[in-house]
């Protein structure tokens, strides 16, 4: 069964970086769309960014554009949000998350979830 797991979270400094991974196994990763999700304290889950299957279509969030980037490494069944130039609005546990359409999962067709890393953004 398609399974993933997610590392990388930390504690960061107002305008460091981190690097999010989501490394999937069960089944190959280059048959599923994902997205990065987070959810604050408080607040409901948000999308964060997408990426189809190939990884030739990608989405972003208001609040990240030009501070986060979505990749994927089919070969190392391997998703990563690079995030730059955090801030503490940034903070949260971030989800991966896989489905079988890009445009489904980002209306809420999932079929796999991460469990979640926490970035927390503080001086």
């Amino acid at each position: 069964q398609l399974q993933l797991v997610e590392s990388g979270g930390g504690l960061v400094q107002p305008g460091g970086s981190l690097r999010l991974s989501c490394a999937a196994s069960g089944i190959a990763l280059n048959k599923y769309a994902i997205g990065w999700l987070r959810q604050a304290p408080g607040k409901e889950r948000e999308g964060v960014s997408y990426i189809n299957h190939d990884g030739d279509l990608t989405n972003y969030a208001d609040s990240v554009k030009g501070r986060f980037t979505i990749s994927r490494d089919n070969a190392k069944n391997t998703v990563y949000l690079q995030m730059h130039n955090l801030a503490p609005e940034d903070t949260g546990v971030y989800y991966c998350a896989a489905g079988a359409s890009y445009y489904g999962l980002r209306v809420g067709a999932v079929d796999a979830w991460g469990q979640g890393t926490l970035v927390t953004v503080s001086s």
